[in-house]
């Protein structure tokens, strides 16, 4: 893995995916994790979470009601490792973006320069700024991550060509406490009919809260880091819970094409989740 020169990755969908303006983004997180928080009920902070990675128009509510979860988290996670599918870049592996910082219109955050030295020497693990150059997967979570905790460290993956094991064998890497973090960015189905969408998604969600290790990229655009995240939570024994699964034409589109999204929290074996 080769070394990068310091530098700030830009952000490439703000005005497009969530507001560009920092005010008017800030009221539009509030909105959503305050409606989302009106619903939740009382839980322990979840490890890893699977969100959507759409516009928030259409999938930012889903995303909220498990973003909501990490309020009492707040203060005691201070690193995330934020794995996302490439969209427009082909690349082999996980690859980091070679720099020192993530900007959204809320500010910047730094990437965790020690666990990068962790992942220094794995061979899936590579440098690409092209991947994340322009890629909305990651980005779009990250204003998220913003307003729901208070300061942390970025690790940011985006996963193209690789096996479920070796997105594994890196979360395993990183798993370390309380402190960390892992969110999976990932929407469901694509395209298909309101009806047709609703029944692949919840047959993709029962996959996922049976840590299944065969989930498709029709089911879901993330699977290979959903995969690697089941994988470990089955190794961990882990308990997921299905937060939140709606579509496109629940949220901001019509029911003719639409997009599926699911929220998911896993909690650690330890924890108390009831």
């Amino acid at each position: 893995m080769s070394q990068s020169s310091p530098s700030v990755r830009a952000p490439a969908v703000a005005g497009m995916f969530y507001p560009r303006e920092s005010r008017e983004l800030a009221q539009a997180l509030t909105g959503l994790l305050g409606a989302a928080a009106h619903d939740a009920p009382e839980r322990g902070v979840p490890k890893a979470i699977i969100a959507p990675h759409a516009g928030y128009i259409y999938s930012g509510p889903i995303a909220a009601s498990v973003y909501t979860l990490l309020a009492p988290g707040r203060r005691s996670i201070t690193r995330v490792v934020l794995l996302g599918p490439t969209h427009r870049v082909a690349v082999r592996g996980l690859a980091l973006p070679g720099c020192s910082a993530f900007a959204t219109p809320l500010g910047t955050v730094e990437i965790d320069a020690d666990a990068v030295g962790q992942l220094r020497g794995m061979p899936q693990v590579v440098v690409s700024a092209q991947a994340h150059a322009l890629e909305h997967s990651l980005e779009v979570h990250v204003p998220f991550l913003q307003t729901a905790l208070e300061k942390f460290k970025l690790v940011p993956l985006a996963v193209g060509h690789c096996g479920a094991e070796e997105v594994a064998a890196v979360l395993d890497t990183l798993w370390g406490g309380p402190e960390t973090l892992i969110v999976v960015s990932s929407d469901l189905s694509h395209y298909l009919s309101y009806a047709d969408a609703q029944a692949l998604d919840r047959a993709t969600a029962k996959a996922i809260l049976g840590l299944a290790a065969d989930i498709s990229h029709e089911q879901a655009c993330g699977a290979t880091p959903v995969m690697g995240l089941t994988c470990v939570a089955r190794r961990r024994g882990m308990k997921p819970e299905l937060i939140d699964l709606r579509n496109s034409g629940d949220t901001a589109g019509d029911r003719n094409r639409v997009v599926g999204y699911g929220s998911f929290a896993f909690y650690e074996a330890a924890s108390d989740a009831s």
